[in-house]
């Protein structure tokens, strides 16, 4: 699992490539939060079109940055997401808080 991270005028963007599994949760919370520290965004987007497969434990991380930048006024949302990780998403209602952005839903998937 890797995070790469571009700056851009107050908005973070992650870049989430690989497995997003309960073995790699831990390691991506941490480097997340630490580029949440470092640059302090109004606005952080996850562009998830590199991630190939997510469990819960992407859900509970999703959820932990929905609510650190919450606690900041900050605003996050999803760009992006492969199929699988779509369907994770979908069955686990986070669009309710956090809005997700694909080709497919816009076209009516």
């Amino acid at each position: 699992m890797e995070i790469r991270a571009k700056e851009n005028g107050g908005r973070l963007t992650l870049y989430f490539s690989g497995e997003l599994d309960h073995h790699a949760a831990k390691e991506v919370m941490r480097r997340a939060e630490e580029l949440l520290d470092r640059y302090m965004p109004l606005d952080c987007m996850l562009d998830l079109s590199g991630l190939s497969f997510m469990d819960s434990s992407g859900v509970a991380v999703i959820l932990r940055l929905y609510k650190r930048l919450l606690n900041t006024g900050g605003r996050i949302w999803l760009e992006n997401p492969q199929e699988q990780p779509l369907r994770v998403l979908d069955i686990s209602g986070i669009e309710r808080l956090v809005k997700i952005t694909t080709t497919a839903k816009e076209q009516g998937r």
